[in-house]
């Protein structure tokens, strides 16, 4: 009786479009995250219990996301970045407050942030946009794709939230990345080089007079003298600093982090979770964590470019270089080398929004490598 029941189970995990070594890693992952969790919420299981109810759903919607061939994604990405673009808009107009920002609609039965879901929208239309003709591609697309990019970014970046628009811009710009689109304004390497970088200056000037909010200048000014602040501005990095150095090579244990269990490092479940590892678990934890990350990403950029058609490719090498700019993001904010932005560390910080769409973008990873395209893509 048992081995049938484990033959019908093997069966029945065969019909689903998983991936069954990176399923092992983001399992072994979130089981890190939940001890970080655990510890940094001081021994409390309420936390640890809802971020398992998070988990849940975000892996249901993996598994749900897995099942969907790409060439579906392909034809309603254009579809889905219109209706995310009017969410966006939405939000301007319509959107609840929280925390100085504007950022979420509230629909009565549900309050959600649409900035979340462009961060799948966006590299999804882009590589819909690039994927129509062959690479590297043409001025047009690349034109298309750029006014995309743009468009998405300035209206999250008025909600404000500069994390996530800085993030989701990138996502487009790693999917025009790897479609190999060159940049040649004229045909002078030196003064195609001159106007970038007039265009690029021009573009900084810009944000930081007329985009960039004060608190938002704030932080980033904070970034190279944490200490003209240190009870206001850079608290948050001074004293995550202090935890991170504190940890040295084996970390002071579980539960045991002065600076973590003392209160002293802000948003320890969430946004500086990685200072409560790095004192509590010292080098040796950093080390594993690290060794996750990247066994996962090169699983995921191992799926991606074994892909059959541009579309596939295009799209899961940009959501594994998403995450790992997730990655490099925290973990560069909390040790004081980029300005704080409020980006959780994927599937250890708490938190349920980031970490749906994170899930669901491994979900489109799987689907693209388990589903066989059609022959007019390839």
């Amino acid at each position: 009786m048992i081995a049938f029941l484990l033959k019908k189970l093997v069966i029945f995990y065969k019909f689903f479009k998983i991936d069954t070594p990176l399923l092992i890693l983001l399992i072994l992952l979130s089981s890190f995250g939940l001890l970080i969790l655990y510890s940094s919420s001081g021994g409390s299981l309420s936390l640890v219990y809802r971020q398992m109810v998070h988990l849940g759903l975000a892996t249901s919607v993996m598994l749900v996301i897995a099942q969907i061939p790409p060439i579906i994604m392909l034809r309603f990405a254009p579809i889905l970045m219109l209706l995310g673009i009017f969410l966006l808009i939405l939000v301007l107009f319509f959107g609840s407050s929280g925390g100085g920002a504007q950022r979420w609609l509230d629909l009565g039965f549900v309050r959600f942030q649409p900035s979340e879901l462009m961060k799948i929208i966006v590299p999804m239309t882009i590589a819909a946009i690039l994927s129509e003709k062959t690479l590297p591609p043409r001025a047009f697309p690349v034109i298309i794709s750029f006014i995309t990019i743009v468009t998405v970014v300035l209206l999250i970046a008025r909600q404000p939230d500069l994390g996530t628009s800085l993030l989701i811009g990138a996502s487009g710009v790693y999917v025009l990345f790897f479609s190999g689109f060159r940049v040649m304004l004229v045909k002078n390497i030196w003064l195609n080089l001159v106007i970038l970088s007039s265009a690029l200056t021009g573009s900084l000037y810009f944000a930081w007079n007329y985009l960039l909010i004060a608190y938002q200048k704030r932080r980033i000014l904070t970034l190279f003298n944490p200490e003209s602040d240190p009870l206001g501005s850079g608290y948050h990095i001074i004293q995550s600093k202090i935890a991170i150095g504190s940890g040295g090579f084996t970390g002071k244990g579980i539960v045991r982090g002065s600076q973590s269990q003392l209160d002293f490092v802000p948003e320890q479940s969430t946004d500086f979770i990685f200072s409560v590892l790095a004192e509590e678990l010292g080098f040796l934890g950093f080390i594993l964590l690290i060794l996750i990350y990247a066994l996962i990403i090169y699983r995921c950029m191992s799926l991606s470019l074994s892909c059959e058609d541009n579309f596939s490719r295009l799209l899961g090498a940009s959501l594994t270089f998403v995450f790992f700019t997730y990655i490099f993001v925290n973990i560069g904010m909390v040790s004081g080398l980029l300005p704080v932005v409020g980006v959780p560390l994927p599937l250890v910080s708490y938190g349920g929004s980031s970490l749906i769409t994170l899930m669901a973008s491994f979900g489109i990873i799987m689907s693209i490598h388990k589903h066989k395209s059609p022959r007019y893509l390839q």
